[in-house]
């Protein structure tokens, strides 16, 4: 089976990309491998569904860029399907004096970025906003949202099959190879050979990059995010979207209040190393993916670098408690009683030999393919614009 592009992964920002392909070239004989039985498993099925307005990210970076333009395409897109959403801002609260340096950062990268209307908050104003948090200095920013990713992705299956693509699922990669200019993939039920490779691969992007670029001087860390729901009677104290001022040489935004789209409020995440690429459980365990992990280099330094934080992250993992005190330092009246145990992620952190946890979007391009190799939060938020850039790459090739 032949076909011009093969986009291996189908999470969102493969589907973006596949979409976005079929939109520019309607004839191009396209096809999604995922290996699970549907799409948005895994990232983006298991994220907390906000949509990012573009606040942290460095002006002119990828992250930034794609933010920025994907949040407009993403709005549009959710109005043009029908596709539930909300538009209802968030509050970043500095809870210490020494934040606000920090948060005043925040509102200045806010403003390079394009973002408009962001209100300075005192103590007093938070409470208008979010009456039960406690802050000495905040930011409203009302661009940021909430929706359903996995309807959006489920969306963007339907319009890429209506539109002629193919999309098959529970089919695993499990070989590539090259030759005379056509790359042959080996899945679990068949064989493909495609003129482009577009590998959306998440979790296993690095695996499936070093078929293209070996040696690969990065390596997918996976970190899992626990989340805990609050309890329905709970609810209450949040309304929308609630945030830390995240620390800027750490790659995570801190425990945090979500309203989620589905219903419900997430508190979390933490970021604990996941002891599998897919570990989603504490008892998830692969001893070959965890020894590789353990082996590289990069993470090596990674952990010397922040091993007080990891073990602080660790330890709020096995304790409801220290949990519980991470997220009262927003809401002082939350209990342990107030937190039922809700679900997890694992993202996907592609981290270099020297030890640095890439911060951009990662795209390395060779002559048979497009390898995404680092597509964390904002990629849900940002996947119609990576998918647009993407796509123009490829029709460079076609």
């Amino acid at each position: 089976m032949k076909y011009d592009t093969i986009v291996i992964g189908a999470g969102i920002v493969g589907l973006a990309t596949a979409l976005k392909l079929i939109e520019k070239k309607p004839d191009v004989k396209l096809l999604v491998l995922d290996k699970e039985e549907e799409p948005a498993k895994h990232q983006t099925g298991n994220n907390s569904g906000v949509i990012h307005s573009g606040l942290y990210y460095k002006p002119g970076s990828l992250k930034a860029t794609n933010c920025i333009n994907g949040y407009k395409m993403m709005v549009e897109f959710c109005e043009l399907h029908q596709i539930p959403f909300e538009l209802c801002g968030k509050v970043v609260v500095a809870t210490e004096e020494k934040q606000i340096p920090l948060l005043d950062n925040l509102e200045k990268r806010g403003a390079q970025n394009g973002l408009t209307n962001i209100k300075t908050l005192n103590a007093e104003q938070i409470k208008e906003y979010e009456p039960h948090v406690e802050g000495v200095k905040g930011l409203f920013v009302p661009q940021t949202g909430i929706v359903d990713y996995k309807v959006v992705a489920q969306k963007m299956s339907l319009l890429i099959q209506e539109k002629g693509g193919e999309i098959r699922l529970g089919e695993k990669v499990v070989d590539l190879t090259v030759n005379e200019g056509k790359t042959m993939i080996e899945t679990s039920k068949a064989s493909y050979h495609s003129s482009l490779v577009i590998n959306c691969g998440g979790l296993y992007s690095d695996k499936l990059a070093k078929f293209f670029n070996n040696p690969l001087d990065v390596k997918i860390i996976p970190f899992r995010g626990e989340y805990y729901k609050l309890a329905q009677e709970k609810e209450h104290l949040v309304k929308n979207l609630i945030y830390p001022v995240p620390d800027p040489n750490f790659p995570f935004l801190g425990v945090h209040f979500t309203r989620m789209a589905k219903g419900g409020v997430e508190a979390g995440p933490n970021a604990v190393l996941a002891f599998q690429r897919e570990g989603y459980k504490k008892s998830d365990i692969n001893l070959s993916e965890l020894a590789e992990t353990l082996a590289w280099p990069g993470f090596q330094k990674v952990a010397l670098k922040y091993w007080k934080t990891g073990f602080g992250e660790m330890y709020r993992s096995f304790s409801k408690a220290a949990f519980t005190k991470a997220l009262q330092k927003l809401i002082p009246e939350i209990t342990e009683s107030d937190l039922v145990p809700g679900g997890a992620g694992v993202r996907a952190q592609a981290c270099d030999r020297k030890g640095g946890l890439i911060d951009d979007f990662m795209i390395l391009e060779n002559n048979h393919a497009i390898n995404v190799c680092n597509a964390p939060s904002p990629a849900a938020t940002s996947s119609l614009s990576i998918g647009s850039t993407i796509s123009s790459l490829a029709m460079n090739r076609l």
